[in-house]
């Protein structure tokens, strides 16, 4: 019957830790956060006022609402498009 391998030692040396590491680098920056947000804010805002009162053709709801509504549609896009500041 064979008798099963032995371990291997090996005399090679741990390598040092590179102490020369770069610091991570977001995609965004705190502003951009800030402006998703502030576009979130304004998308839900249209949309109580789209569910506004009972009156179905007010002028609220089908006019006012659905600007308010792509405009938070264009600051979320500014946000993410936005180049984040240069420190």
């Amino acid at each position: 019957m064979a008798k099963p391998a032995q371990p291997v030692k090996t005399t090679a040396k741990p390598q040092a830790k590179d102490t020369n590491t770069q610091s991570v680098k977001f995609i965004f920056d705190k502003s951009n956060y800030r402006w998703l947000i502030i576009a979130i804010a304004v998308e839900a805002f249209g949309f109580v006022l789209m569910a506004g009162t009972t009156d179905i053709y007010s002028t609220t709801k089908i006019v006012i609402a659905p600007i308010v509504v792509l405009a938070g549609f264009g600051i979320g896009f500014y946000s993410i498009l936005k180049k984040p500041e240069e420190k």
